[in-house]
């Protein structure tokens, strides 16, 4: 399906999307693309040549992907089923293909390793690949986030025939994926929207657990079958003797034999990201890496960006920015702060994704969002969505039991900490709470 010249991708600034348009560019293809929105990830593919525009419009199209004879298209499921442009190519007898079936085909002819998880996918995807690049291997990796150590989401394949991919549940897409090994980080409720219940979605990644041929690790908490992992567990590779020195974590892991790989260090911050450490290096071991190679991968590992990313990092003032959108992600992330910082005042700025999450997961978000000294809630970032009656960040904003909290635009947001400085300043969020970043860095520094 995928060995016509032309690729014409509709979403393709996705994260998953951007790292498809990549791969394509790398073998040769002739790839463009519509986007809603240009972004900096659209950005940078337009600088690495690949054509893009952002209005639904058939004649903003070449004419080279008019021709379903020379192209396949490949799309998100975060695109409107009313959207002109795809209506066009479902009419006039185009190969319309799926991100996940697309990502599926791509790694049916390789060893593919998978990593899963309603939280820690992208970063433990990263680092696992990571690992196989430190080790001397030479990978192909689709990861859904920018990796810092490579400014990328995607490692180009060479000789390798080990494809590191992230599996995403959203829309089952991973059940596309039939992968020599994975990892399953967590099962937590999330996507109601699709699954309706969270037991379909435990069922789902059991499911998933069952597509993977040869060896399946997975978090003790998940209750799936498989290698388990863990801290301070009887899981089969056991984080022991986790400890933070200097504003990083250290730590050990016992392995299913009883040996101990001592002294690991991490720069990425909490307990969870152990746990994802101790998880990637688990499959990385079982697929020929060596301990030397985990060691010195884990600790040369930089991150991804937006995961807990520092954007000021002084002793009077801490910025860190964080793709957290759920409240187990934003427990975590706000626990891993007051870990490495017990003395300082935490402000979070807040933008939430989704009504359907929203909805589905107030009484979470309102505990977690009450463990912040200073809280500032942004408008509900839609994506896809339609408004549902009765969910708004207003009606969220009653509820959050902290007396230092503002619902703020984000020209307000700017003036409120040129005015008021904090110690340490949050910024979370899965939409487009990115954009501030840099004007909230300059106010900060003024």
């Amino acid at each position: 399906m995928l060995d016509k010249k032309n690729i014409y991708m509709i979403g393709i600034g996705g994260i998953g999307m951007s790292a498809l348009a990549r791969y394509f560019v790398s073998i040769g293809k002739n790839v463009a693309g519509y986007d809603r929105t240009q972004t900096p990830l659209c950005e940078a593919l337009e600088n690495e040549g690949i054509a893009i525009h952002y209005e639904d419009n058939l004649n903003k199209i070449d004419k080279t992907f008019k021709d379903p004879e020379t192209t396949t298209v490949v799309y998100t499921p975060a695109i409107p089923d009313d959207m002109g442009e795809l209506n066009y190519f479902r009419d006039n007898g185009f190969e319309l293909i799926k991100r996940a079936l697309a990502l599926g085909q791509i790694s049916a002819a390789t060893t593919c390793l998978a990593v899963a998880g309603t939280h820690g996918k992208t970063t433990t995807s990263a680092l696992l690949a990571h690992l196989f690049k430190q080790g001397g291997q030479n990978i192909a990796a689709f990861l859904g986030g920018i990796a810092s150590n490579y400014q990328s989401n995607f490692l180009a394949p060479s000789d390798s025939d080990i494809l590191v991919a992230e599996a995403d549940e959203y829309d089952r897409s991973f059940l596309q994926l039939k992968p020599a090994g994975a990892i399953i980080t967590s099962v937590d409720s999330d996507h109601l929207d699709i699954y309706g219940n969270p037991e379909e979605l435990k069922a789902t990644f059991a499911k998933f657990r069952d597509c993977v041929t040869e060896t399946a690790i997975v978090h003790k908490d998940t209750g799936l079958s498989g290698i388990t992992y863990g801290i301070e567990t009887d899981a089969d590779y056991c984080g022991k003797n986790v400890r933070v020195e200097n504003h990083n974590y250290v730590f050990d892991i016992q392995l299913p034999d009883g040996t101990i790989i001592e002294e690991i260090h991490s720069g990425l911050p909490g307990r969870h990201n152990v746990e994802n450490a101790i998880g990637a290096a688990a499959l990385a071991l079982n697929f020929g890496l060596s301990a030397e190679d985990v060691k010195a991968g884990i600790a040369s590992f930089k991150g991804v960006r937006r995961r807990f990313e520092y954007h000021i990092k002084r002793d009077e003032l801490v910025y860190i920015d964080d793709y957290a959108h759920h409240p187990a992600e934003i427990n975590a992330l706000v626990s891993s702060v007051r870990e490495l910082y017990p003395n300082k005042r935490i402000s979070g700025i807040f933008q939430p994704h989704l009504f359907t999450r929203t909805r589905d997961f107030e009484e979470g978000f309102i505990e977690a969002l009450s463990k912040l000294d200073e809280l500032v809630l942004m408008d509900i970032y839609p994506a896809r969505e339609k408004p549902i009656p009765g969910i708004n960040s207003s009606a969220l904003f009653s509820k959050i039991n902290i007396d230092n909290k503002h619902h703020l635009s984000t020209p307000e947001i700017l003036t409120h900490f040129a005015n008021n400085k904090p110690e340490i300043i949050l910024t979370i969020g899965a939409g487009d709470i990115d954009k501030l970043i840099n004007p909230l860095k300059m106010k900060l520094s003024q």
